[in-house]
């Protein structure tokens, strides 16, 4: 199943209210949805979107992919760069971890074939 983060159209007629929603690639636009991740009122000048950081990033981290419109408005609301920053922290993380487990099997190895050789 493709789950997409976007927007469902809400208000009445020419007032316009969104809510950032988790749903199936092929639910149409207003139909079924998994969850409420978030609003945005684009009629209110200023505080026009709220998003739940947490959820969100659960979904992104489990496969969840947003579209272009959403992207934007988590840019804008700073949760896509908390995002992004995140991921790379775990890349480092996971590399420097790969790094040490490389140094410690080539210690190990390298102990084995002097072993071998005397």
């Amino acid at each position: 199943m493709a789950v997409k983060l976007r927007l469902k159209r809400m208000g009445a007629k020419q007032k316009p209210f969104y809510r950032i929603i988790v749903a199936d690639s092929r639910s149409p636009r207003d139909g079924r949805f998994i969850e409420t991740v978030g609003t945005y009122d684009p009629i209110k000048a200023t505080d026009n979107i709220t998003v739940k950081e947490d959820r969100v990033t659960y979904w992104l981290d489990n496969g969840a992919q947003p579209t272009d419109t959403v992207k934007n408005l988590l840019s804008k609301s700073g949760v896509w760069a908390t995002y992004k920053n995140s991921k790379v922290k775990k890349a480092s993380n996971k590399a420097t971890k790969e790094e040490k487990e490389e140094k410690t099997s080539t210690k190990k190895t390298t102990k084995k074939t002097t072993k071998k050789e005397a």
